[in-house]
């Protein structure tokens, strides 16, 4: 079966996360062997007009690349990096830490725990003043 249902399911929460305004960041990890990209951090932004995109961060060993996307975007921009490189992407929320996780087998979980953050990022705390 494959993974790409359970990671949809993910998404979900992630923009239940950002509607609801307890969005802290999104980090992909846990690579398969020794990768040249190490680590992506998803944050989000307001740009000069206030309009809301996420600020994708890519971490390799050498640099680091960012670019912007809206929500829906975001999810074709990192939906192919799930078990290529990366068996792990973990939503830090206000409520609870959400972990997409695949197997040995790339069967895909997900799993909540406490959270580890206290407060929304500043960006969605600045919306929520906003209004936005």
């Amino acid at each position: 079966m494959s993974f790409q249902p359970v990671f949809a399911k993910f998404w979900e929460k992630v923009k239940e996360s950002i509607a609801d305004k307890t969005f802290a960041k999104l980090t992909l990890a846990k690579t398969i062997g020794d990768t040249d990209l190490k680590n992506i951090y998803v944050r989000p932004v307001l740009l000069e007009n206030d309009e809301f995109k996420l600020s994708i961060i890519a971490r390799y060993k050498t640099e680091e690349t960012e670019s912007f996307h809206s929500l829906e975007e975001a999810f074709f921009v990192l939906a192919p990096f799930m078990n290529n490189p990366f068996l792990s992407a973990i939503l830090f929320t206000t409520e609870n830490d959400i972990t997409f996780k695949l197997n040995k087998k790339r069967t895909g979980t997900i799993t909540e725990l406490a959270p580890t953050f206290k407060n929304a990022s500043d960006v969605i705390l600045e919306m929520k003043e906003k209004g936005i």
